[in-house]
C-alpha cells in the first residue's frame, strides 16, 4: 500500500553535522521553513560530535599562501586551486564570524587569554583552533542547540532517508523524463513507526556524511555507510574521486574494544609512533616530517611495519613526552575512553592501527555546493568540492563543512520566491513491496562481507588482481541485496546495507580504473 503522509518545507537537509547544521542556521535567520531529517535519535550524533582534533584558524606567523601550499602539497596534485582559495579566503573569517561570536564555541585559550593554536601533520605551523579534543563535540553541541530555538526548523530524528525524489524518476507524468534531472526532496522512513512519508522542498542539502563503515576498520560512526553518495548516484548525480579514501594512521586497536579515533593532535603534542620496545620508526619513511608526515604516509608505513614483522599494530608514546596532568588536560576524551579498556595513556603506550577515515571525493559539487541536479545540494564528507585532491591536510574537513554549508545556504535562497514546490500530488506515496520483516542474521552477514571485501581488497594497499576479485563479488552481493531489499519491509538496517554495497561498487571501481598511486590510493 501507498503511504500517503506527506511534508512540504523550503528546504529539506538531510544530515545534521556542522555542513548540515550550518545550511540550516543560516537558511532560518533568512526565515525560511527548514526541515531537517537524521537517522540518528539525537541530532548531534554525527561525524562532527566524533572530531577530535580541531579546526583551521590562522597561525602568528601565517599567510594564506602558506596555508594554500600546505592543503595542496598533501592533495598530492590533486586539489583543485580555486576551491583551496575559497577555503583559505574565507574560512578564518566564518570560523570567528560563526563559531567563536555567533555559537561562542570555546575553544581553548593559552595562559594569555589567547586562542590557543596548535599544530597537525601536515601543517608548516601552529593554526589548528580545538576544544581539549573534544572539538567537534563542542561545535555540534552548540549548532544544535542553537538552531532548536528557531520555530521554523523542524529537526526529524530517527527518520532515514530511502531515496532522493526525482521527478524524472518518480513523477506520475510520465513525459516527466524527458526534463532535465532535479530533485523535489527525499522518501524518508520513520523508523519509529515504519512508514515512510514524502518530503516535498524546493532546495534539498545532502549532509549525509562519509562512508567509512564499508570497510571492516574505521573511526566513522554507525551511520556512515556512504547513504547520501549512493542516494546521489541512484538520482544521477556526478560522483568523482571515490578512490581517495584516508585512512587514518592512529585508530584504538585492542581486542574486544572498538576501534576509535587517537587525533592527529596527540602526535602534534609530541607523541611518537614506537614498537613494544619503544623504537620509533617514522623517520626511515620521511625524514623531513617524521611522525607529522602527511596521513597516507603515516598509514601506508604502520601498515609496512605491520607486515614485515607479522605483528598486529604498533604504539603511540606520549607518556614519555608529557607529564600526566597535561595529558589529562589536553586529551580528556582519548584518557576516559582508553581507560576503559585498560590502557592509561598516562603511563602506558597506546596501541594503534590505521582505519578508514575519511573520504576525500564524493557527489561533485561547484563553488556553491551545486550538484549536477538542479536544486540538490551536498556538502562536508559526502561532496567533493575539490578542496582535498588526493588527500586531505588534517582539520580542513570541519573547515570545509562549515564554508560550503554556509555558501549553499547562500545560495539556495537565490531566486527563491519564484521558485515553485513540486505538485504533491505528481509525485506518488511510497509503495511497500515486502511483506516479512528483514532477518537480521542476514542483513548483518552481508555487511561483514561487504567490510572484509573492502578491507583486504580495497584498503591502504591496491592491486590490480584484488580490485577485479572485489568487483566481481560486489556486483554478485549487489544483485543478492537488490532482490532482497525488494522482497521484505523496510529498516534502517536493510536501507544502509543497500547503500554500503553500491558505495563499495562505486569506491573499487574508481580505485580499479586509476591506475596511478597518488595521495591515499596507492597501487602495487
Amino acid at each position: 500500500m501507498p503511504t500517503e503522509e506527506c511534508i512540504e518545507t523550503d528546504v529539506l537537509i538531510i544530515g545534521c553535522g556542522i555542513a548540515g547544521g550550518v545550511a540550516a542556521l543560516e537558511l532560518a535567520e533568512a526565515g525560511l521553513e527548514i526541515v531537517v531529517a537524521t537517522r540518528t535519535k539525537q541530532p548531534q550524533e554525527s561525524a562532527t560530535l566524533f572530531a577530535q582534533g580541531g579546526i583551521v584558524y590562522q597561525g602568528l606567523e601565517d599567510s594564506s599562501e602558506l596555508l594554500i601550499d600546505d592543503i595542496l602539497r598533501a592533495g598530492a596534485g590533486r586539489s583543485l586551486p580555486k576551491a583551496v582559495e575559497i577555503l583559505v579566503r574565507e574560512g578564518p573569517s566564518l570560523v570567528r564570524s560563526i563559531l567563536i561570536e555567533k555559537l561562542r564555541v570555546p575553544f581553548d585559550k593559552a595562559p594569555n587569554d589567547e586562542l590557543s593554536l596548535v599544530r597537525e601533520g601536515g601543517h608548516s605551523l601552529n593554526r589548528i583552533l580545538h576544544a581539549a579534543d573534544m572539538t567537534g563535540r563542542q561545535i555540534e553541541t552548540h549548532l544544535i542547540e542553537a538552531l532548536q530555538t528557531f520555530p521554523n526548523v523542524k529537526i526529524l530524528t530517527g527518520y532515514t532517508a530511502v531515496d532522493l525524489l526525482t521527478p524524472a524518476h518518480h513523477s506520475r507524468d510520465q513525459l516527466a523524463i524527458y526534463e532535465p534531472l532535479s530533485c523535489a526532496g527525499a522518501y524518508l522512513l520513520d523508523q519509529q513507526s515504519g512508514n515512510v512519508i514524502r518530503c516535498l522542498a524546493r532546495r534539498t542539502i545532502l549532509a549525509t556524511g562519509g562512508l567509512g563503515q564499508i570497510f571492516l576498520r574505521t573511526t566513522n560512526p554507525e551511520g556512515a555507510r556512504g547513504d547520501g553518495l549512493a542516494m546521489a548516484y541512484r538520482a544521477g548525480a556526478r560522483v568523482i574521486n571515490t578512490e581517495y579514501v584516508q585512512f587514518h594512521p592512529t585508530a584504538f586497536h585492542k581486542q574486544g574494544a572498538p576501534s576509535f579515533l587517537i587525533s592527529e593532535a596527540v602526535r602534534g603534542a609530541g607523541a611518537r609512533l614506537v614498537h613494544a620496545d619503544c623504537e620509533p620508526f617514522m623517520q626511515k619513511y620521511d625524514s623531513t616530517w617524521g611522525d607529522l608526515a602527511a596521513r597516507d604516509i603515516v598509514a601506508r608505513s604502520i601498515y609496512q611495519e605491520m607486515l614485515g614483522l607479522g605483528i598486529t599494530n604498533v604504539y603511540l608514546d606520549l607518556a614519555s613526552k608529557l607529564d600526566s596532568d597535561a595529558i589529562r588536560a589536553q586529551f580528556p576524551w582519548i584518557h576516559i575512553e582508553c581507560l576503559k579498556y585498560g590502557v592509561d595513556i598516562t603511563r602506558d603506550l597506546i596501541p594503534v592501527v590505521p582505519a578508514a577515515h575519511y573520504s576525500c571525493g564524493g557527489v561533485w559539487v561547484d563553488e556553491w555546493g551545486r550538484t549536477t541536479v538542479r536544486d540538490l545540494y551536498a556538502v562536508g564528507e559526502v561532496s567533493c568540492t575539490g578542496v582535498h585532491g588526493a588527500n586531505r591536510l588534517a582539520s580542513t574537513s570541519l573547515l570545509e563543512g562549515l564554508v560550503w554549508g554556509h555558501r549553499a545556504a547562500i545560495h539556495a535562497q537565490k531566486e527563491f520566491a519564484s521558485h515553485a514546490r513540486s505538485n504533491a500530488d505528481a509525485i506518488p506515496g511510497w509503495e511497500e513491496t515486502g511483506t516479512e520483516e528483514p532477518d537480521p542474521a542476514l542483513i548483518n552477514q552481508d555487511m561483514a562481507t561487504i567490510k572484509n571485501i573492502m578491507w583486504n581488497y580495497v584498503g591502504l594497499i591496491r592491486t590490480g588482481h584484488r580490485l577485479q576479485r572485489a568487483i566481481r563479488e560486489l556486483r554478485h552481493l549487489e544483485i543478492e541485496i537488490e532482490r532482497f531489499y525488494r522482497a521484505v519491509k523496510l529498516n534502517d538496517p536493510l536501507i544502509g546495507l543497500r547503500n554500503a554495497v553500491r558505495t563499495a561498487l562505486i569506491v573499487t571501481i574508481a580505485a580499479w580504473e586509476n591506475k596511478k598511486s597518488v595521495g591515499c590510493h596507492y597501487r602495487t
